[in-house]
């Protein structure tokens, strides 16, 4: 662990003279001003958090997590209204004036946003920005002095070369290094509180392990207080004491990690438990009640997780291998050309795979890795430099536009966000039969009848063909994406990180309406993500990425219950499990793993 002298101690110090009790919330209620009435997004909301403490709060999108949290500090837009009592040690905050809460932001109560790349602002460098927060509290520190305390501070926070990373701009550093610089900025002034916002979300399951491990350590070092908002019951388990369960602005329950982990009591906690991946065992043993219908809710559908990798196997032993391949990576080497003053530089090289008819084959690896730069090829929206790629039957190493153009035709893409992806001006049946109507398959009313024939094959109402994509949700939009993929029926998609956004119980019912298109439609799929757990329930082989190149190929089994390469292994164990006794256990064999990785001869 990297030396801090004295900081971490100065501020535990401070903070183990404090009362018990930082933050009480009585009766919180959040509303907005929309169209002549008020809609409620929190309702009569109850808890403490205590010194030293990490309460997480759960639920899924739209569930008022955020929003109560953000009332805090006074962060709502001026269509809010906050009712009830927010107290820190004792202090009443709701109907301060603003510069009282301002002096609070960062001081007392400091946020760790979802996105530090639109958090932070990327004209300063991370550096100043660290040092214009000290000073916006501090008026009497001096420049250098807030200099150094900033660098100490990054230090703290564990980023490599701190004095060299003060003098660098958000866009020159990695995401798991602007998380650690906003957490540096969050904690600069020594804070009470501080409101973790969905931290990890879109991390590396490796940087994620890292950021977990670094607010556990800053924490307990420092004695502070941490509210952790996220959808993601591994994080949860990994890090939280206590769980907060909100469903529809309501909180339905609460109580400490293990309670709410091994006897949850309202049947929403039962069925998020119940949604949520477990690598190795696909779910959590709930999931076999759920699949039978043990758990019911009036607004969500439980997949039966247990029977999609039950089928993924069945169809994993039925594919022959003597087929021809769908897509085929033959020693594949693929460049970046040179951008501005950006140098060209090769992105992936000697990459082997082949992906069959029927057949799913995940692509994991850590940000960089390549995953996505595969990905685009395989469908032409990248050049080969080397090697030769085979994909849909033709070869399209030094493809023309006309060849690419008709392989386009028999492939499809589901990219990330499918909220960036979408055109906003267009309503979504226009997007889904855009493909269709330039191909020129059909047209008035065959087009018209196409399109609801693909909202009712990723279960949508046929009359959401004319709402835009802002009026739908993110599970609703990433299923407009698949529909739009599917439309010239592909023999070929590639899913790129389809469901790092989503909400674990939108996550699984994506993942079995994926499965239950790929086995009707037979198309084979590279699925590419971050998150084994999901690999783990949907593929049937699994490639694992490193800088640029294939260091393992195989079977689900074969990967994730028997790695034998050394960054496979360090992959599978930074994996969190939602199960908080596991999940301690899986934390120091990892632990163990990297110090016998620093240390060979340990």
């Amino acid at each position: 662990m990297t030396d801090t002298t004295g900081i971490d101690a100065e501020i535990a110090a401070s903070h183990k003279a404090l009362p018990e009790t930082i933050l009480e919330v009585q009766r919180l209620g959040v509303d907005f001003w929309v169209e002549g009435q008020f809609y409620p997004a929190a309702v009569d909301m109850n808890y403490v958090v205590r010194r030293g403490e990490v309460l997480a709060i759960v639920g899924e999108s739209g569930s008022g997590k955020s929003t109560s949290s953000m009332a805090l500090l006074g962060l709502l837009p001026e269509n809010s209204r906050v009712t009830g009592s927010i107290k820190l040690l004792e202090r009443e905050l709701r109907g301060v004036d603003d510069a009282t809460l301002r002096a609070l932001r960062g001081n007392e109560i400091a946020v760790i946003f979802q996105e530090p790349m639109t958090a932070l602002n990327p004209v300063y460098t991370i550096g100043f920005q660290i040092v214009e927060s000290l000073r916006s509290h501090d008026r009497s520190i001096a420049p250098s002095a807030a200099k150094e305390r900033a660098i100490e501070l990054l230090r703290l926070v564990e980023m490599p070369n701190p004095e060299q990373s003060f003098h660098k701009y958000p866009h020159q550093l990695s995401g798991g290094q602007r998380q650690r610089a906003m957490i540096a900025q969050s904690i600069s002034c020594d804070p009470l509180l501080l409101i973790a916002d969905e931290p990890t979300t879109a991390l590396d399951v490796t940087v994620q392990a890292e950021i977990l491990d670094l607010l556990r350590d800053l924490h307990k070092r420092l004695d502070s207080a941490i509210i952790l908002i996220t959808h993601d019951m591994g994080v949860v388990a990994d890090l939280a004491d206590r769980i907060m369960v909100m469903k529809n602005g309501i909180v339905v329950e609460q109580g400490t990690v293990h309670e709410i982990f091994n006897a949850p009591q309202h049947p929403y906690t039962q069925q998020l438990l119940a949604s949520v991946p477990h690598l190795g065992l696909g779910v959590i043993e709930e999931a076999s009640d759920a699949a039978l219908g043990v758990v019911e809710t009036d607004d969500a559908v439980v997949p039966a997780i247990a029977a999609i990798r039950e089928r993924a196997t069945e169809v994993a032993e039925e594919i022959i291998e003597t087929r021809e391949p769908v897509l085929s990576f033959q020693d594949v080497a693929i460049d970046y050309p040179k951008r501005g003053r950006i140098p060209a530089f090769r992105a992936a090289e000697h990459i082997d795979l082949d992906i069959f008819p029927g057949e799913i084959v995940g692509l994991v690896g850590e940000s960089g890795s390549g995953k996505t730069t595969l990905g685009r090829a395989a469908i032409g929206l990248l050049p080969i430099a080397e090697g030769k790629l085979i994909s849909v039957g033709t070869d399209i190493s030094k493809a023309t536009q006309k060849d690419l153009f008709a392989i386009r035709r028999r492939t499809g893409i589901v990219f990330q966000d499918p909220a960036s992806s979408l055109n906003p001006r267009m309503p979504i049946g226009q997007s889904i039969g855009e493909p269709i109507l330039l191909s020129g398959e059909a047209k008035g009313k065959a087009l018209d009848r196409r399109v609801e024939e693909l909202l009712n094959q990723v279960e949508l109402p046929s009359s959401y063909r004319n709402r835009f994509p802002h009026e739908l949700s993110g599970g609703q939009r990433q299923r407009v994406g698949i529909a739009r993929a599917l439309a010239l029926a592909p023999e070929l998609l590639v899913a790129d990180e389809p469901t790092s956004a989503l909400d674990v119980s939108v996550q699984a019912r994506f993942l079995e309406l994926l499965q239950e298109l790929q086995a009707q439609l037979q198309f084979a799929c590279l699925f590419i993500s971050h998150d084994l757990a999901v690999v783990d329930i949907l593929a049937h082989r699994i490639a694992v990425m490193h800088h640029g190149k294939l260091v393992e190929t195989g079977t689900r089994d074969e990967i994730l219950r028997g790695a034998t390469d050394p960054y496979t292994q360090r992959l599978i164990a930074a994996v969190p499990v939602p199960d908080p006794d596991a999940q301690r256990d899986r934390r120091e064999a990892r632990a163990l793993l990297l110090q016998r990785g620093a240390d060979p001869e340990s």
